[in-house]
């Protein structure tokens, strides 16, 4: 089957597709000098909506709150500093879902508003509280809007962008296909703006990416650029859900399963939201070295890692939290959950836990990380 019969029969599942993410960003919401476009906001909201009305559940994941604060604080483009975006996103964000809500009124479609920063999915207990929260929005047909709680997010604890808040939250709802929103009609093999630039049509693995110039800046109002939506996709794909890429204006065709933007298969089964949080929802607080036997351990025979492997320590972090399993040339291998603290690790390095047990009590007779706390980075 060739590459564009490939592409259009796998876009036919996001038309009967049951339940769908679609991320847009603020570069796709706004006019060139910044201000929100009220008219781009009709459009996307009147395709969301019928496909709303033909029984699908849509989330929508939106940029767009601090370009709304822009025109209001009399800012002339998007500010650098922390305060000022958050002061920014604190005024925009209500006008930004005052606007949804009046789109999706006239159709007779409720709107709540979801604001995440990256702690709500880092720790469980807040990705356990926020996946309820959309289900039963879900349940009671109204569209979750979801958005980065910019006001409060600091560098430590923000995404950075929404596109792969919504590969999380699609993965969070169990969503059947995500859609990404940009302002470039498709992946392409180069710059679009260059001669001969071709157009992605579907992306099977990441060998369809070789030799991808991908760029890596976002617009002037935006965050994002083109990595950051291929890393989305990635995300998404790996944890067995479809994602297309292409731009606002041809989402209603995007819907449908029409050909347009880049299709992006998927390349795994649905993981467990444990591991995918952990994989891609966490910022690892230190680093464990593991020597070569401990490596292939890990990442070849899927074990836990025990003290008898480790040879070196990095970092300031306590038992439970994230942390990077790496070689010895610096590389990470995997992530997980540490059972001690950096303090106690130290005295631990390559000994055994019998050794351990019989000197500092049963206690010690635990893994560093079990395997159940365990993904393999790749």
């Amino acid at each position: 089957m060739s590459g564009s019969a490939a592409s259009l029969r796998q876009r036919s599942d996001l038309s009967s597709a049951g339940r769908v993410v679609v991320k847009v960003g603020s570069s796709s919401l706004t006019r060139p000098d910044g201000k929100v476009d009220d008219e781009r906001v009709t459009a996307l909201v009147e395709a969301l909506a019928a496909r709303r009305s033909a029984g699908a559940e849509v989330v929508l994941v939106s940029s767009g709150a601090i370009a709304a604060g822009l025109d209001p604080l009399g800012l002339p483009k998007r500010p650098r500093d922390l305060a000022t975006q958050q002061a920014a996103a604190s005024v925009g964000q209500g006008l930004l879902v005052a606007r949804y809500t009046a789109a999706f009124g006239r159709h007779g479609i409720g709107v709540g508003q979801v604001l995440l920063t990256a702690e709500d999915v880092i720790r469980r207990t807040h990705y356990v509280n926020a996946r309820r929260t959309l289900y039963r929005l879900l349940q009671l047909g109204v569209v979750p809007v979801v958005n980065e709680n910019d006001t409060v997010a600091t560098d430590e604890i923000r995404f950075g962008d929404n596109d792969r808040l919504a590969a999380l939250v699609a993965h969070l709802v169990h969503a059947d296909a995500l859609v990404l929103l940009t302002d470039v009609d498709a992946l392409y093999d180069r710059a679009p703006s260059k001669a001969g630039a071709r157009r992605i049509e579907l992306v099977d693995g990441r060998a369809d990416l070789e030799g991808v110039s991908l760029g890596s800046t976002g617009s002037r109002i935006g965050t994002g650029g083109m990595v950051t939506k291929v890393e989305a996709a990635s995300i998404a794909t790996t944890a067995g859900i479809a994602t297309l890429l292409t731009n606002a204006e041809q989402v209603a065709d995007a819907l449908a399963g029409r050909d347009v933007g880049t299709w992006f298969a998927p390349t795994g089964s649905r993981r467990a939201s444990r591991l995918l949080w952990l994989a891609h929802a966490t910022r690892a607080r230190g680093r464990l070295v593991l020597d070569d036997g401990a490596v292939a351990a890990v990442v070849e025979r899927r074990m836990s890692l025990l003290p008898a492997g480790l040879v070196g320590v990095e970092g300031d972090f306590s038992a439970g939290d994230p942390v990077d399993l790496c070689d010895q040339k610096g590389h990470a291998v995997a992530r997980g959950l540490v059972n001690y603290g950096a303090g106690e690790l130290p005295g631990l390095l390559g000994r055994s836990t019998r050794e351990l047990a019989r000197e500092l009590g049963p206690a010690y007779e635990r893994e560093v990380v079990h395997r159940d706390d365990l993904v393999l980075l790749h």
